[in-house]
């Protein structure tokens, strides 16, 4: 069956390389078949059982206390509204492809009238020398971990701690975008109360690597922590109940926080199965998580019918959408969960010989 679209083909396909498994209802269903019917809801984020949550997630990530919100869009934007509050300057610093500055049509300045200040060019981490360099005063500085937008990559532990310090000693708060915190802790060998000890407040979501439905903690002080539920309030994030997010939350947190050194090698074998094949590249060129970008040397009206053609004969998706680079290269993100595991080797021998005759045969057309 021919597929118009790439992500219909993608769709189609039997077999997928990255994630878990499809969002459907039956997510949620899992999450909740072996929990008991009579199990108090909470009401306005308040109860027994998303105290005894926010806890047991404030103890993982080594902080004084924790809140659950229904999304991390609203949880950070009120983490930097609370440190820019406490030290009444209204810059906060960020890299210039955080999801701040590229997702939220500007929600920081719209709702908070925060002024964001862009570190480092847009290809590479921030470094020390960003933030010792910088001429202006901030409240706050967030790092993402990984950057997502550049492939997944990582500054060293050393670099972290060095950014640490200096925040430290210059009363600058240190926020950290810990979306996919989880994925990071193989490649550093640290645990993530470890990692967020650096940090003054810490962001992680349940629906990126661990694959719940949504939602996200917020972590800190007893202090800081109190003034985000006064502000979750205002935003409306105070629904009646959350329970069917914070409970499928902590379902797959159990079910996948100790799967991330899996996941991370597995990211590295797909890698170096792109790597091989001609005029494909991936950055990093050795992944550091779990995640990864796949880059080829070709037009995006070249390269969606070359993929097309693969699904339906390999029956294995890559990827449902192209993105491009700033000269028109296309590329797509690779995120390796639990269907890596599950993929037949010989449907990725498949897809990936096929992968390699078909740039090669591209390339000779071109010379012809």
């Amino acid at each position: 069956m021919n597929h118009s679209t790439l992500f219909e083909g993608y769709k189609a396909a039997k077999h997928k390389h990255s994630g878990h498994q499809e969002r459907e209802v039956s997510i949620l269903k899992q999450a909740f078949e072996n929990m008991e019917g009579d199990l108090e809801a909470d009401l306005y984020g308040k109860g027994p059982s998303i105290r005894t949550f926010e806890q047991k997630m404030a103890a993982y990530l080594g902080k004084e206390s924790a809140v659950f919100f229904p999304s991390g869009t609203m949880a950070q934007q009120i983490a930097l509204r609370i440190w820019s509050d406490e030290k009444g300057i209204n810059k906060v610093a960020y890299h210039p492809l955080s999801h701040l500055e590229l997702h939220e049509e500007d929600a920081i300045k719209e709702l908070h009238q925060l002024e964001p200040v862009l570190l480092a060019e847009k290809n590479r981490l921030i470094g020390l020398e960003d933030i010792v360099n910088l001429e202006e005063d901030i409240s706050c500085l967030l790092l993402e971990l990984p950057q997502r937008e550049i492939g997944g990559q990582l500054p060293s532990y050393e670099t972290l701690i060095n950014l640490s310090d200096y925040c430290r000693d210059y009363g600058i708060r240190l926020h950290l975008d810990g979306a996919r915190l989880l994925e990071v802790l193989p490649y550093y060998e640290k645990t993530a109360a470890e990692i967020c000890s650096l940090f003054d407040s810490v962001y992680l979501s349940f629906y990126k690597g661990i694959g719940g439905i949504a939602g996200a903690i917020l972590a800190g002080s007893e202090s800081f922590t109190e003034k985000s539920k006064v502000w979750k309030r205002r935003h409306g994030g105070d629904l009646i109940s959350l329970y069917p997010y914070f409970l499928s939350a902590d379902y797959y947190f159990e079910m996948r926080k100790n799967k991330m050194t899996e996941y991370y090698h597995h990211a590295k074998e797909l890698a170096e199965l792109y790597n091989q094949c001609h005029a494909v590249r991936t950055m990093p060129a050795e992944p550091v998580t779990n995640m990864f970008h796949v880059h080829f040397d070709m037009s995006r009206e070249e390269l969606e019918p070359l993929l097309l053609e693969i699904y339906e004969a390999a029956d294995l998706g890559f990827t449902g959408y192209l993105a491009e680079t700033a000269d028109g290269a296309p590329y797509y993100e690779v995120s390796i969960g639990d269907a890596y595991e599950q993929l037949p080797k010989d449907v990725l021998k498949k897809a990936f010989q096929m992968l390699d005759e078909k740039m090669k045969a591209i390339d000779v057309s071109r010379q012809n």
